[in-house]
């Protein structure tokens, strides 16, 4: 669905996207997860076309954004942080402003709004003003103008930004809804929860790709053990672990103590002997399953350091 080659968007003297080149596949949710400032935003605006690099070009469905901007629109949806509602209209005159804008006539605009409201649960509210929405519903609003047009590819920038965690989890039962129906979804997030739902995430930090792969594939391909160990003197061990450069990366997860190891039994050995020199009995210690975050804070803490050295 898109071929990104050698991308590359600079603003001044700052490098926002740097010589990315990635594919994204027909019918899958592609997540692009990292900090604010990583360049999330501004590679979705150059996957629109609303931005234009300044190297290496993009393709959706084998045509050139850059040399055809207005062939690709019928079938491309862009949401971006702040979607450009008209708070003065009501829930139905945006849908129907934003049908008429991609060329949808009002009478087909009215055969898609049964379909809107079912996956929005926008009806009830039809007439009330967009400016009168909570923050949840003016994002499905959003959605909802987006998909006027039936395009076959969403791009969605942050879209959950600033959402109670029940508008979230609704607005992600709605992505999974359309994917079913062969939908492709592009999502940057902030949120490590939500890369977990995708089907594909990469990694994005300071303009690059630090890693690409399915969630498993990023947590299982680290090479390395994450240990979790628990202790009564959860605060004394934490403290005496980072002071160990092989430790100092050390996660509190609640009363437990996470720490990833090259090896698991020689780390282990290590973590016991330091522990025991500063008087700290362990209660337990056993191997555990990365999240995505901690295979995420891990990665880039490890490329700093390989940088630094």
């Amino acid at each position: 669905m898109i071929r990104a080659e050698n991308l590359t968007k600079r603003f001044g003297g700052a490098t926002a996207v740097s010589g990315l080149s990635f594919d994204v596949h027909e019918g899958e949710i592609f997540g692009i997860v990292g900090p604010d400032g990583a360049g999330k935003s501004t590679l979705l605006r150059l996957i629109a076309g609303i931005l234009v690099p300044d190297v290496g070009s993009v393709e959706i469905n084998g045509v050139n954004v850059q040399r055809n901007p207005y062939l690709i629109k019928e079938n491309l949806a862009y949401m971006p942080q702040r979607f450009g509602l008209y708070e003065d209209l009501s829930v139905e005159e945006n849908i129907f402003f934003f049908g008429r804008l991609f060329g949808v006539s009002s009478r087909e605009i009215r055969s898609r709004l049964p379909r809107l409201y079912e996956f929005s649960r926008l009806a009830p509210f039809r007439e009330r003003l967009a400016g009168k929405l909570s923050g949840g519903m003016k994002q499905k609003l959003g959605l909802a103008c987006c998909l006027v047009h039936r395009p076959g590819l969403i791009l969605l920038d942050e879209p959950t930004n600033g959402v109670d965690p029940v508008s979230r989890r609704e607005f992600w039962k709605i992505l999974y809804g359309l994917l079913s129906e062969g939908v492709t979804i592009v999502v940057s997030t902030a949120y490590l929860d939500e890369a977990e739902r995708c089907n594909r995430v990469a990694l994005m930090y300071n303009g690059g790709f630090v890693v690409t792969g399915s969630p498993g594939e990023i947590k299982n391909g680290m090479g390395k053990t994450l240990i979790e160990i628990t202790t009564d003197k959860v605060w004394e061990a934490e403290s005496a672990l980072r002071k160990e450069p092989e430790f100092s990366r050390v996660i509190r997860e609640g009363t437990a103590l996470r720490v990833f190891v090259e090896r698991r039994l020689e780390g282990e050995r290590r973590l016991r002997s330091l522990l025991k020199k500063h008087g700290i009995a362990l209660r337990s210690v056993h191997e555990k399953t990365p999240t995505l975050e901690n295979s995420f804070v891990e990665i880039i803490a490890e490329g700093e350091k390989n940088e630094g050295a």
